[in-house]
């Protein structure tokens, strides 16, 4: 496997480890903003052969992590009702609601189904004529070509059937709300290199030059995430600020633009809620009006549902960069993947969910 050897190369890796020691004179703190890294991160311990002068953050993670449970409140109650085929990937079944999940909308009768494309659902559209298809399209700009294009062939073909619970969030806008927190202690930030390969580069620039901040573009390989970190080191200790592209072998600066003519044609930007952060204005994706008729929350009018955040449950600082997850009181103990408070914990890319699975239950000393 080419990119499992040579991107997670001990010989190669020992000598960035060694440079970004030799070229670090201060603190800075780095945020990965993609829960895919993070996992890498905390898999492989970079975290913990950094110098003690970098410290890595985890930022707003994956998707599911920053769905609200207002938006999980409104899949478990389509969910449930007799006429519904209610899809979605995996990883949204055990993200819990306020009272139950979507295995527990299953486990009483309701027809819920495990998907590995929206157009598996569109398909199912097309084979129960009788039944309402539902598929829960949340993500990062990653997933939205393919949800688009699932909106896009069942308006061709005519179908009634079928609709779409969106919940699409956008990343530069989060790393624009992160930089302006007051709170914010993120001196550089590493880049999510599946999103850029779908929107490319371009929209990070002006990030950079308002904010003074660096962005590296990476991907989720040892090597790729070290070689991110490196980059951007170098950036703060030269006291420069700029856009660098650090996965040229995926990413370019304009991306994929047909799949971003096919997310223009069926989505427009509109304001997001993210979970523990709040309201990020153009930070998501809803439904044009070309394609309203398809929007699952106004046809089984769920619009106005709404649920509060566990008062035990501090993901959302998680998220921020705030806390680490084991500073967390409840973390694996009231909250563990078989318990979970939040989606943080049972996302596979949740940075709750990293540290309980390769054991970092309490502090542990960086840069050991």
């Amino acid at each position: 496997m080419k990119y499992l050897d040579e991107f997670s190369d001990p010989v190669l890796a020992r000598r960035l480890f060694a440079e970004i020691q030799r070229i670090t004179t201060q603190k800075w703190a780095v945020m990965e903003v993609c829960g895919g890294q993070t996992h890498a991160i905390i898999r492989n311990g970079i975290d913990q052969l950094l110098p003690n002068e970098v410290e890595l953050i985890h930022g707003p993670g994956c998707p599911v992590c920053v769905t609200p449970l207002g938006m999980i409140d409104k899949a478990l109650e389509i969910a449930s009702q007799a006429d519904v085929i209610f899809c979605s990937f995996g990883d949204m079944l055990r993200v819990p609601g306020s009272a139950r999940d979507l295995f527990g909308v299953k486990s009483r009768g309701g027809d819920v189904r495990v998907v590995y494309s929206p157009l598996d659902a569109v398909a199912l559209a097309e084979a129960n004529p009788h039944k309402q298809v539902v598929f829960f399209a949340i993500g990062f700009e990653t997933t939205a070509p393919a949800n688009a294009m699932a909106v896009y062939l069942a308006k061709e073909r005519g179908l009634k059937n079928f609709t779409v619970l969106v919940s699409h969030v956008l990343v530069p806008p989060a790393i624009e709300a992160i930089v302006r927190s007051p709170t914010s202690r993120v001196d550089g930030f590493l880049a999510a290199g599946h999103v850029c390969s779908v929107m490319g580069t371009w929209q990070y620039g002006p990030l950079v030059a308002k904010y003074r901040v660096p962005i590296v573009v990476t991907g989720f390989e040892p090597l790729d995430v070290l070689q991110g970190i490196r980059q951007v080191v170098i950036q703060l200790e030269n006291g420069r600020a700029e856009l660098e592209n650090a996965y040229e072998r995926v990413v370019s600066e304009r991306g994929n633009q047909p799949a971003q003519a096919m997310v223009s044609k069926v989505f427009d930007v509109c304001d997001r809620q993210w979970r523990g952060i709040g309201e990020i204005s153009g930070s998501g994706w809803c439904l044009s009006d070309d394609y309203r008729e398809f929007d699952a929350e106004a046809r089984f009018d769920v619009v106005h549902v709404d649920a509060p955040e566990s008062d035990i449950c501090r993901s959302g600082e998680v998220l921020q960069g705030l806390i680490k997850p084991n500073e967390c009181a409840a973390f694996g103990q009231q909250c563990s993947p078989r318990t979970p408070l939040g989606a943080t914990m049972v996302s596979s890319e949740g940075a709750c969910a990293a540290y309980y699975q390769y054991r970092r239950l309490s502090g542990t000393p960086v840069g050991v």
